[in-house]
């Protein structure tokens, strides 16, 4: 068998004792015997999946948010994203948290790919999301009790220098400008 024909075997969990459960996300520990017959132990965090949307104007502006992170314990540069909320499907969630980050109004959304942050330890996955505004529909912004975003277009060409230089560094960002800009952008 080829290594690329094993992907998508799926472990047996034999045992999964809860550490920590939180708002956002619990943790467990798992004992698990892999699809190759090993048995391992295996602290996993479950996390609900997420949207990162890369929202842009037919004139190459990009809705580019700076927010705390406490992983960093600092403000960051991104793109928009939240959490998806149970039942609710990765495209209405996009819209969702567009309009409560930004204001603005989704229009033409496709969800680009899904993606793993990191699939060794965390359960969640990503979808990131393709979306058009036009600048002039605005609606009002409805944060989270804990959240502040600051957010502003940004030329796209700017968007590329600022991850090129590295100040773009959430792997939802890079992942979904990098799609877009190999796949999804006419030459």
């Amino acid at each position: 068998m080829d290594a690329l024909d094993k992907a998508g075997r799926t472990g047996q969990i034999l045992k999964e004792q809860p550490v920590y459960q939180g708002p956002i996300f619990d943790l467990v520990k798992q004992t698990i015997k892999t699809p190759d017959g090993l048995t391992v132990d295996r602290d996993l965090i479950k996390h609900g999946d997420a949207v990162t949307i890369l929202a842009i104007t037919d004139d190459d502006q990009v809705v580019v948010n700076t927010e705390y992170r406490v992983g960093l314990n600092a403000e960051t540069i991104s793109l928009p994203a939240g959490l998806i909320n149970a039942g609710e499907a990765p495209l209405a969630a996009a819209t969702r948290e567009l309009q409560e980050e930004t204001g603005y109004i989704a229009h033409d959304s496709q969800v680009m790919t899904a993606i793993t942050s990191s699939e060794g330890f965390t359960s969640e996955t990503v979808n990131l999301i393709l979306t058009h505004i036009d600048p002039t529909e605005h609606g009002e912004r409805h944060f989270d009790a804990d959240e502040f975003v600051n957010n502003q277009l940004v030329p796209l060409r700017q968007v590329i220098d600022l991850l090129r230089a590295g100040k773009i560094r959430s792997a939802q960002a890079v992942c979904a400008l990098t799609w877009y800009l190999n796949f999804l952008r006419e030459a």
